[in-house]
């Protein structure tokens, strides 16, 4: 493979119909989690012209659904829906939610002898690199960042003219294999019709300067700036295309620059490995390039459903060092209990804290004193020194 390349990740907005979905289906976690740690939630959302839909499983306390409900419409309304086609005041929301599978319940639950078992089978991967300070891929880090900033001004009253519904799109030129300037970069993002498609360009061009280095934009052609490509976009979010929970599993990770084993992280508690292993491979990815052992990681790991040990962990360095690789594998077998229930109380999971993971990344985040983005820490990095 080539050591110069060009390499493209894009972000979108927590605006984007499927992200408001996302959004939904981590309320309904973090609600079922603040009343009851160990409740089990498997939440999926629709949402389409003024209308959401909830589906999925519970189990734990008991919620009426008229507060699902008051809390759907408070999640589109912090998001700034309140439009003719989507609005937090009068979109028509029903629950489909009911009691989980005795049959899943029996695999995954502690009884006896028999420890808790993982939620469903699949591979979770993590992953870590010295592009950035927060070690993730420089395409998705600043992918994120432009329509973070775009939304924080937008609710603020800073950005008037543009609405919730944003993509974003950063392509990097890497010279051998290190990111070293920007190529090109799109924003598509849902305006009002009071503005037009210059007024949105020099509106948005800020945050473009904001989000990225001036080293990565010198040599960028003014060109190769693409602001709304196709000309207008003013019907967005669940209006303009319909939204699901879960469709977004490459924004939210890594933008492409690592494997994905496939499962959703939005609307399941931290039981499910989809969610919880991918949690503790990123952070066991981090700790390892922050102690320097190698400026790339990538790690799988792979679960059966009802048993609780990983059935293989998967160690890849940048320098493919053999030896290397086998005393890291040998750390994390001796110090990390990767175990549903280890992962758990190891990042401290079992709490009201996904909400806010439902868009600009599940990685690449600041650890909060609440507990969320957890998996971000790098207070590890002793066991890898080698």
């Amino acid at each position: 493979m080539s050591k110069n390349f060009l390499f493209t990740s894009e972000s979108v907005s927590e605006g984007h119909p499927d992200k408001v979905c996302d959004r939904i289906s981590d309320m309904v976690v973090d609600t079922y989690l603040a009343k009851e740690p160990f409740a089990r939630v498997a939440c999926e959302t629709l949402a389409t012209t003024n209308k959401v839909v909830l589906a999925g499983e519970t189990r734990g306390p008991k919620i009426k659904s008229e507060e699902i409900i008051e809390k759907v419409r408070k999640c589109i309304k912090d998001i700034g829906y309140d439009q003719k086609g989507f609005s937090w005041k009068t979109a028509n929301i029903e629950t489909h939610l009911h009691e989980q599978s005795t049959d899943i319940a029996m695999g995954v639950d502690s009884k006896g002898n028999k420890d808790e078992g993982a939620g469903d089978q699949g591979i979770m991967f993590g992953y870590a690199c010295d592009e950035t300070k927060d070690l993730m891929p420089a395409p998705i880090h600043f992918s994120h960042k432009i329509l973070r900033l775009m939304a924080e001004d937008r609710k603020k009253g800073n950005l008037e003219g543009i609405e919730p519904d944003s993509k974003s799109q950063v392509t990097i030129l890497y010279e051998n294999e290190k990111p070293k300037k920007v190529t090109s970069i799109v924003i598509s993002t849902q305006h009002s019709k009071d503005v037009n498609q210059k007024q949105v360009k020099d509106l948005l061009i800020p945050y473009i300067k904001r989000s990225i280095p001036e080293s990565f934009l010198k040599d960028l052609d003014e060109k190769e700036i693409y602001i709304n490509p196709t000309g207008q976009f003013i019907i967005g979010g669940p209006d303009g295309d319909t939204g699901l929970t879960g469709r977004k599993i490459i924004v939210d990770t890594y933008g492409g620059a690592a494997p994905h084993g496939g499962g959703a992280f939005s609307g399941k508690d931290p039981t499910k490995v989809d969610r919880s292993a991918a949690y503790v491979s990123r952070y066991i990815a981090k700790n390892i390039v922050a102690a320097g052992v190698s400026n790339k990681c990538l790690i799988q790991l792979a679960y059966a459903i009802g048993v609780s040990k990983p059935l293989s962990i998967y160690i890849k360095l940048a320098d493919k060092d053999a030896e290397k690789t086998e005393k890291v594998k040998k750390v994390i077998q001796q110090n990390f209990d990767l175990s549903p229930r280890g992962i758990r109380e190891l990042l401290q999971l079992n709490k009201p804290i996904y909400e806010a993971t439902s868009a600009y990344g599940h990685f690449g985040r600041q650890p909060q004193n609440n507990g969320q983005f957890s998996w971000e820490k790098t207070d590890k990095v002793n066991f890898f020194k080698l």
